[in-house]
């Protein structure tokens, strides 16, 4: 059992702590406690992390041929032909069977971007889609897994609406910089543009001006998006900007070191400054939400700052 286990990446689980900034949005902005939430949130994490475990399990299966090409998924043991195609199935509709069916008690729009989450896997690894292998729709498929994540938070408090759009696009252009500098670092580690290619095909487009300037490119779509929403729903959340950008800063910094942790953000956790950092951030962000600071109400005033004027 050691390989299915393997396959379904069960320390990729992580990633689903991208449900908790919706969950807190969610509080935030509309939702209340009530006596269920502790079980439907714990339900909703489950339901996320077998759906997410079901992607991965064909994910790997369909990656063999093109992972053997990879220094260390060369290791996998889909490469190793350790696992076979009628458990990869069993496996997959099992894990999308169980995950999709909590998702249906958890209410109708968890259900829904459940099944879209399971979707879009289905089109990022399957021929004749398989989105994997197309230059920029690639990490563009693969980062509409963030704000797929924060809807899920989301619906577990708020069963009936969306967050608001300029938060998803702020969530979906940040997961896509995270991903362009994953691929980065995938480049430079295998160091060999022809290998690059066969091991990913959208690498045979790419190069490492490419996906550094497209990183840079979704970075400074995600920070415009993200200030509309900061602007819009409490402006004392500005302060938190500052902060926020060190973040993206100190993740590329990561990238460009070459130390393999960029390439698997799963691992991020291991770095505690960085996640000691990150912590700070959402205790500031919850700060700001408590405390008014009126005089920042400045940047919302539709007039010019009139000089003092100088008698002659």
């Amino acid at each position: 059992m050691n390989p299915y286990l393997r396959i379904a990446r069960p320390d990729h689980w992580f990633k689903n702590v991208f449900m908790l900034p919706g969950t807190g949005l969610a509080f935030l902005l509309v939702g209340t406690l009530n006596g269920t939430f502790v079980l439907h949130f714990i339900l909703g994490v489950v339901a996320t992390c077998l759906l997410a475990s079901a992607n991965y399990v064909i994910n790997e299966y369909l990656d063999a041929e093109f992972d053997r090409f990879h220094p260390v998924k060369s290791q996998r043991p889909s490469v190793q032909g350790m696992i076979k195609a009628k458990w990869v199935i069993v496996e997959y509709l099992s894990l999308g069977i169980v995950g999709l069916g909590i998702a249906w008690y958890l209410g109708h729009l968890f259900f829904i971007v459940s099944a879209f989450f399971l979707f879009m896997g289905f089109l990022y690894n399957v021929r004749p889609f398989r989105l994997k292998e197309r230059v920029i729709v690639d990490v563009l498929s693969e980062s509409i897994n963030n704000p797929i994540r924060l809807v899920l938070g989301w619906a577990i408090v708020d069963k009936t609406h969306l967050p608001p759009s300029s938060v998803l696009l702020a969530y979906w252009f940040g997961g896509a910089f995270l991903m362009a500098v994953k691929r980065y670092s995938e480049y430079c580690s295998i160091d060999d543009p022809e290998r690059a290619g066969l091991y990913r095909r959208s690498f045979q487009k790419y190069t490492k001006n490419i996906l550094l300037l497209s990183g840079f490119f979704y970075a400074m779509n995600s920070a415009l998006f993200l200030g509309v929403f900061l602007i819009k729903y409490r402006i004392e959340f500005l302060l938190i900007f500052p902060f926020l950008a060190i973040l993206f800063t100190w993740y590329l910094w990561y990238g460009l070191k070459q130390d393999g942790v960029a390439e698997n953000p799963e691992e991020m956790y291991k770095r505690k400054w960085f996640v000691l950092y990150t912590g700070f951030v959402c205790a500031l962000i919850i700060f700001l939400f408590v405390f008014d600071i009126p005089s920042l109400s400045i940047f919302l005033e539709e007039s010019f700052i009139k000089l003092p004027t100088v008698e002659q």
